[in-house]
């Protein structure tokens, strides 16, 4: 309906825009920005969509106020009348919900940038960290028709429409099918127009947003005060943006100066001149200007593009990387142009009471809603100027680049699988090689043959260390000044700090190109919160039938929990894998690669997949390579194997051993050796993707899992006993793969939380998980005497009278 409406507005002079409109007043300082910004895109012809100046800055004013209306009657109202009269305590919601403050004070900044793109006639890409003010992005959305199929189907700018609007946010109700019936939710989510960020971790996206836009791309990063004390990291841009490789980033604070319960870490600091120091000590050139007004978010966005791009012209070297980055500080008071606006109350429910049984309160909101209210028909003209997209051939702001993302390989290289001599399980002939080697390999070959899409590791430490030497040496760190003599350039391509969510969120941010994450695997853990942010959205998007188009990112653990022992406990932690396993494992997909066959394959697979994050338990020691191409590849088919090649007389057999990660398929194999030389048959299984085993827990999991009979076939349903050895604490994976015990008695062995200072066997063997122990757990489930298959002083060993070393263990093991 919008697109087609025609404006009946007179052209607006200079001077009427000057006296503002309802709550918009227009600062001295940002009357003249905007006099030298009308005068610059004029001399440079530009006509942006082609509606006068003024005429558009104006709509902007009024379309700014009556987001504010919109959405403090989104929190409040039960019935939206668009006569503006006042609300009677029957017309409000019995139980009003919302972020208002900060839905507030984002309306102009988001007005505002609709506005910048408007004038140029350039549609740029747009993220908030704040995802909590979602109600400003629908609200604007919603009047100028910038709404997603969803939304369009339910809201309308009509009493009707804007009712159902109202009683849509925080309806908590279920549709028939059981599920959250209303398309707006709490936070950005795949139904915003334009949304690609939930934003309900606060400062992730600001350790994204440097690594966004690709070139011939501009990004507006709306950020927070508050997100600002969250997430270290949030100053580094500078650090990471390159003309050369990257679009241009518009950061933006929102300088409110309130957390929910009090002020901003920030505003204790000093505020906006505290701020102001911290950025140019960083790299930033801070501009402050007026957060309440649209005009001056415009300007904001205008200006900081073009100093970069200057900046970045005029850049003497790329040897030398020093490129201030400009940094937009809008200044307002939290839930500025409402009741309460810069107090405590002013986060969530400003009236402090509820109007629906307090007169008092009712009397609040009508008096300060009056001041937002715009007529009908004066709104209806406003919104007309910004329906003009195709005058400058330009997309709507809902289909902007880094939100519409459909990345693909265009060349998938050919894979170096090891060969195989023979498959045995005896450890004397195994032939040994890193499975990361596999890692670097495969995604450097991949990075290359794939010129088109611009690469992004992320890495806390250690790379070297983590084998990862190729694509190091390739790829190279990037750095403001290079160090002769090191791996480091200026346009490096891997993005290290010791910080794991700042380096996760280059990978996570660079959702237009090919990306890693490789960490030692204790420390993943601190990725969760980011890496789930994004596994959440995904999910989302496959849910409405518009699935991510991003390539999927591989994290890969490495230095993992068992070849860690070196560095005591604290490095010695399988959580991240056990944390992604718990979500949906269509979108959270974790796999463990035993050897170098079979993380070759892992990878390959990995990168023809979009939306997903693989979290890849690999060694980075020589371990066997105990899988052939074809068995590799069925790995990945099927989820799992039964060996062939290992066990004995398996088709026969009561008990089958489990193997869960390739430090435990080698404790499995060495305890299938004994077993074999003592006549037991057994069967050996080997499960790469848990996830895939286990009970549905929605669609996409139901689509994922392996039919019943590929199961059976890894898992004999003929076995009595299943004996399972995992990489994890044994209870998450006991939990998992319920399927695969059913009707069968189980026994699990895993990690229990002991560590130390250890070599490999001696981290399995205080874990109660070495080939011994499963020995003797196999006896006990089979009801035969452990004397049969351990020996007197292995039994001793395991009872504790004497010590495991040269006997079970052994002291010289090599540490890396």
């Amino acid at each position: 309906m919008q697109d087609q409406l025609t404006s009946t507005q007179e052209t607006v002079s200079e001077k009427e825009w000057f006296e503002g409109y309802g709550v918009i007043a227009h600062s001295a300082e940002t009357r003249k920005r905007i006099a030298e910004m009308a005068a610059t895109l004029s001399a440079e012809n530009t006509a942006g969509d082609g509606v006068a100046f003024y005429d558009v800055l104006a709509a902007a004013d009024r379309i700014a106020n009556a987001a504010m209306w919109l959405a403090v009657n989104q929190t409040y109202a039960a019935h939206i009348y668009t006569d503006g009269r006042d609300l009677k305590t029957d017309d409000f919601k019995k139980d009003p919900q919302g972020h208002l403050g900060g839905s507030l004070n984002m309306i102009p900044a988001y007005v505002g940038y609709m506005l910048a793109n408007a004038l140029t006639g350039t549609t740029r890409s747009w993220v908030m960290g704040q995802g909590h003010a979602v109600a400003a992005i629908d609200s604007v959305n919603l009047l100028l028709g910038n709404m997603t199929e969803e939304h369009a189907a339910r809201y309308a700018l009509s009493e009707d429409g804007l009712t159902r609007f109202a009683r849509d946010f925080y309806s908590y109700s279920l549709n028939e099918d059981g599920r959250q019936d209303s398309p707006l939710g709490s936070h950005v989510n795949p139904h915003t127009g334009g949304g690609h960020l939930e934003g309900g971790y606060l400062g992730f996206a600001s350790v994204q947003y440097a690594h966004m836009p690709l070139p011939g791309e501009s990004l507006v990063a709306f950020l927070s005060d508050g997100a600002f004390e969250e997430q270290r990291g949030a100053d580094w841009t500078p650090r990471w943006w390159r003309a050369e490789d990257c679009g241009e980033v518009v950061p933006i604070m929102i300088a409110n100066g309130r957390r929910i319960d009090q002020r901003t870490t920030m505003s204790q600091e000093g505020g906006v001149e505290w701020f102001i120091k911290h950025l140019e000590l960083h790299g930033f050139e801070p501009l402050v200007f007026d957060g309440r007004d649209p005009a001056a978010f415009a300007w904001a966005i205008w200006q900081q593009e073009r100093r970069l791009r200057e900046y970045a012209a005029n850049l003497n070297s790329v040897e030398h990387y020093h490129v201030p980055v400009p940094y937009g500080i809008a200044v307002a008071p939290k839930g500025a142009g409402f009741y309460n606006e810069g107090t405590n109350y002013a986060h969530n429910l400003p009236l402090v009471d509820n109007p629906h049984i307090n007169e008092v309160a009712a009397k609040r909101f009508n008096t300060h809603a009056k001041k937002l209210y715009v007529p009908f028909a004066e709104l209806q003209d406003s919104v007309s100027l910004f329906q003009h997209h195709e005058k400058s051939d330009r997309v709507k702001e809902r289909e902007h680049p880094a939100g519409n993302r459909d990345v693909r390989l265009k060349t998938l290289p050919d894979l170096n699988f090891k060969a195989i001599t023979s498959q045995t399980n005896d450890p004397q002939i195994w032939e040994e090689i890193s499975p990361m080697d596999a890692i670097d390999e495969g995604f450097l070959k991949t990075v290359k043959a794939n010129p088109h899409l611009r690469p992004r590791v992320g890495n806390p430490d250690e790379m070297l260390s983590n084998r990862m030497d190729d694509t190091l040496e390739a790829l190279e760190f990037r750095v403001v000044d290079a160090e002769e003599g090191l791996e480091e350039s200026t346009l490096g391509k891997v993005i290290t700090a010791l910080n794991e969510e700042a380096v996760a969120g280059a990978a996570f941010g660079n959702k237009g190109g090919i990306n890693m994450i490789v960490t030692y695997e204790a420390f993943g853990a601190k990725m969760f919160g980011g890496a789930r942010q994004e596994v959440i959205f995904s999910k989302h998007q496959k849910d409405i039938g518009k699935p991510a188009g991003w390539l999927s990112v591989p994290l890969v653990l490495t230095s993992n929990t068992w070849e860690n022992g070196k560095n005591e406990l604290s490095h010695q932690d399988p959580s991240l894998a056990e944390s992604m396993l718990s979500e949906t494992s269509d979108i959270s997909r974790v796999l463990f690669p035993a050897d170098y066959n079979s993380a070759a394959e892992t990878l390959a697979r990995l990168y023809q997949t979009q939306g997903q994050i693989w979290t890849l338990v690999i060694p980075k020691r020589a371990m066997p390579v105990l899988f052939s191409e074809e068995e590799s590849q069925k790995l990945l088919n099927d989820g799992g194997i039964q060996i062939s090649w290992a066990g004995h007389e398996a088709d026969k057999a009561e008990i089958g051993l489990v193997a869960i990660g390739a430090y435990q398929l080698v404790e499995v194999l060495k305890a299938s050796a004994r077993l074999k030389e003592r006549d037991i048959a057994h069967s050996v299984s080997y499960l790469i993707e848990p996830g895939r085993f286990r009970t549905p827990r929605n669609d996409g999991e139901a689509e994922h899992i392996v039919p019943e009979a590929v199961r059976d076939v890894i898992v004999p349903p003929a076995s009595r006993h299943i004996l399972m050895m995992s990489h994890t604490r044994p209870e998450v994976m006991l939990g998992t793969l319920q399927p695969l015990w059913s009707g069968k008695s189980v026994k699990a062995l895993g990690f229990i939380n002991q560590g130390g200072t250890l070599d490999v066997e001696g981290m399995h063997f205080v874990n109660g998980c070495s080939w011994a122990h499963i020995l003797r757990e196999t006896a006990t489930l089979l009801g035969i005497n452990e004397e049969n298959i351990l020996s007197d002083e292995e039994r001793q060993a395991l009872n504790g009278t004497r010590s495991p070393d040269g006997v079970i263990t052994k002291t010289n093991n090599k540490e890396s």
